[in-house]
């Protein structure tokens, strides 16, 4: 990952750079790392995760049928 500093604005740069890698998940990556996590937690979280993703689609979706 490479984030460019302009006019040595290390402030933005890093705000930048900060911004990538939430997107990129490394953050949330990171804190699950940091403790063992059992296989039942993780078969429920994930099992959540994936309903929060379908929600967010169907939502996605009625609102673009909406606008239509």
């Amino acid at each position: 990952m490479q984030v460019s500093v302009r006019e040595n604005n290390v402030d933005q740069a890093l705000r930048a750079l900060k911004k990538k890698l939430q997107r990129e998940g490394v953050f949330r990556e990171m804190k699950q790392k940091q403790a063992f996590e059992k296989p039942s937690e993780k078969k429920a979280r994930e099992k959540a995760e994936a309903i929060r993703r379908q929600r967010k689609l169907a939502r996605k979706k009625l609102e673009r049928e909406g606008m239509l």
